[in-house]
C-alpha cells in the first residue's frame, strides 16, 4: 500500500457502529471518511456527490440492504464493497458476495483487522475473513447449485488450465495480497501481475476477485482457516 489517504463510506443502520467504525478508521490511519450513511439508498445518494476508494457497507439495515445496494454499486461499476457482518448471516453474505462484494469482515474483528481489510481491499484485493470463510463457502456452493453461479459470473468449470505463475497469484490473492504485495512476492512488475489476473479471470470464467478466489478455495489451492469454536 501506499501512503496516499483512502476514502470510504461508512454505510450501516446503527449510529453507534458509524462512531465506531469512523474512530478507528481516522486520519491518523490514513484514512479520510466521506460519507456516513444510514442504508443503501444514502450510500447511492452519496456516490452523486463523491466516489470512495471503498465503501464499508452493512448486511441487514432498515432501509436498501447491502446486498441490493451491492449489486447497483457493482452495475453502476462504483467502488469496491467491503461488507460487514455478524456471524449469523451466512446465506446472505454468500448472497453479498454474488452480488459483487470484494470481501467481508466480522464487526467482531480487531480494529487491525478492520484497517487492514480496508486497505486491501481499496488498493483492489479481497477480503475474506478467515473465520466464517468455510461456512460461507459452503452457501455460496449451495446456491450455485440452484443455479446462481451463472448470475455471479462464474460459470461451472469442466476445463481450465492455469499456468504455474498463475496458480502462484490466484493463491497470493486468496490470502488477501494485493496486487503490489504479489509483484513484490513474486519478483515481477505491477503490470505483469494485472497481466495475470486478467487471464486468471478469462480462464475460470470469474468476473471479479472474489469469484477467483472462491475458485481457489473450492478446487483446494487454498485452505479456509477451520472455524474458532
Amino acid at each position: 500500500m501506499s501512503n496516499a489517504t483512502i476514502s470510504i463510506f461508512v454505510v450501516d443502520d446503527q449510529a453507534l457502529v458509524r462512531t465506531g467504525l469512523t474512530r478507528i478508521l481516522s486520519p491518523a490511519e490514513g484514512f479520510d471518511v466521506l460519507a456516513e450513511c444510514g442504508d443503501g439508498a444514502e450510500a447511492l445518494a452519496a456516490l452523486d456527490r463523491a466516489r470512495p476508494d471503498v465503501i464499508l457497507m452493512d448486511v441487514r439495515m432498515r432501509g436498501m440492504g447491502g446486498i441490493e445496494a451491492t449489486t447497483i454499486i457493482r452495475d453502476r461499476n462504483g467502488p469496491p464493497v467491503l461488507i460487514l457482518t455478524t456471524f449469523d448471516d451466512d446465506d446472505v453474505l454468500a448472497g453479498a458476495l454474488a452480488a459483487g462484494a470484494a470481501g467481508f469482515l466480522l464487526k467482531e474483528s480487531p480494529a487491525e483487522d478492520l484497517i487492514r481489510a480496508t486497505q486491501v481491499v481499496a488498493a483492489g484485493g479481497a477480503w475474506l475473513d478467515p473465520i466464517v470463510t468455510p461456512r460461507v463457502l459452503d452457501s455460496y456452493r449451495r446456491r450455485a447449485d440452484r443455479g446462481l453461479t451463472e448470475a455471479h459470473g462464474a460459470k461451472p468449470l469442466i476445463d481450465y488450465r492455469l499456468t504455474a505463475r498463475e496458480n502462484d497469484v490466484l493463491r497470493l490473492m486468496a490470502v488477501g495480497a494485493t496486487n503490489a504485495e504479489i509483484a513484490e512476492d513474486l519478483k515481477v512488475g505491477d503490470a505483469t501481475v494485472k497481466t495475470h489476473i486478467g487471464h486468471i479471470f478469462a480462464k475460470l470464467g470469474a468476473r471479479d476477485r472474489a469469484a477467483a478466489i472462491i475458485f481457489a478455495y473450492d478446487h483446494g489451492l487454498v485452505e479456509p482457516d477451520p472455524p474458532v469454536v
